[in-house]
């Protein structure tokens, strides 16, 4: 014991500020990985791999076994390379939000083309709801959405309400995809989704939800859904979902999101605005 403390003590007598920082920063980085995997398949993987180093390391130690010893200490490299492979949607997430840079760089979007946005979305989305016809929309930010966009039919129009209604007409072949919105553009119809990782919340969502939170999840990318049964609003970011909206409250979460940059006129109706807080969060608890 006394050795121990004699041990820890040595160690802490050489650290300085360097070490400190080194430390520190090494700390922030794997608490921010296990932030990214928290809720995914991946943190069994990991579970997994960590244990299995682990008590195969300490076995191969307490009966001296070489060759499982070897074994542990060659499988390293070799785990290494496999990262890549079995961490996939978490490593270009994190690579994602690296790009992104957070909100420290200005975002591109002007609010003039945001303000234009929301005003085809939330009337489209508003008739959309009125009829119960199911819907889709998805808004690309900074992360392109090029690769999902190929899963559909190429359109690239201009953004109206009557596109959006042709489109998501029940007997329209495009309506049980998603449509693709870049700037004023409608790029794509059709295109299909990834579903939601997250299992926690798979029994109270339909199809078209889990589409919505698991594009949100991969991407920064807000995403609309009007369920065919109820006639609900919902938006999705980040993985979350607001529920219960009207055409009003649709205008506000997403002009509190496309934020106006210094200097920029505010429209009347942003002006007006009340606290975000203000808007409905029930879960949506139907299928589609």
């Amino acid at each position: 014991m006394e050795q121990l403390l004699s041990a820890v003590a040595t160690a802490l007598a050489q650290l300085d500020w360097r070490s400190v920082l080194d430390i520190s920063l090494v700390a922030v980085i794997v608490y921010w990985l296990l932030t990214l995997i928290q809720g995914t398949t991946a943190v069994m993987l990991v579970r997994g791999i960590v244990l299995l180093l682990l008590f195969g390391t300490i076995f191969a130690n307490l009966f001296n076994l070489t060759v499982l010893t070897w074994l542990l200490r060659n499988s390293i490299p070799a785990l290494i390379v496999s990262i890549p492979i079995l961490f996939q949607p978490e490593l270009r997430r994190a690579l994602e939000q690296i790009g992104r840079a957070g909100g420290f760089l200005p975002h591109a979007a002007t609010l003039t083309n945001a303000g234009h946005l929301i005003d085809i979305v939330a009337v489209a989305t508003r008739r959309l709801a009125e009829r119960r016809w199911g819907a889709l929309i998805v808004l690309e930010r900074e992360t392109a959405l090029g690769e999902y966009a190929e899963t559909g039919v190429q359109i690239d129009a201009t953004l109206s309400v009557e596109l959006l209604l042709n489109i998501f007409f029940p007997n329209a072949p495009l309506h049980d995809g998603a449509v693709i919105v870049r700037a004023d553009r409608l790029v794509a119809a059709g295109a299909v989704l990834p579903l939601q990782e997250a299992h926690s919340t798979l029994p109270h969502h339909g199809t078209r939800h889990r589409a919505a939170l698991g594009i949100t999840e991969q991407t920064d990318a807000l995403t609309i859904v009007v369920s065919e049964e109820t006639g609900r609003i919902s938006l999705a970011r980040a993985g979350h979902l607001v529920g219960n909206l009207d055409e009003e409250k649709l205008r506000k979460a997403l002009a509190n999101v496309y934020r106006p940059v210094v200097g920029e006129q505010i429209p009347a109706w942003i002006r007006g605005r009340t606290n975000p807080k203000a808007v409905a969060t029930k879960p949506v608890g139907t299928r589609q």
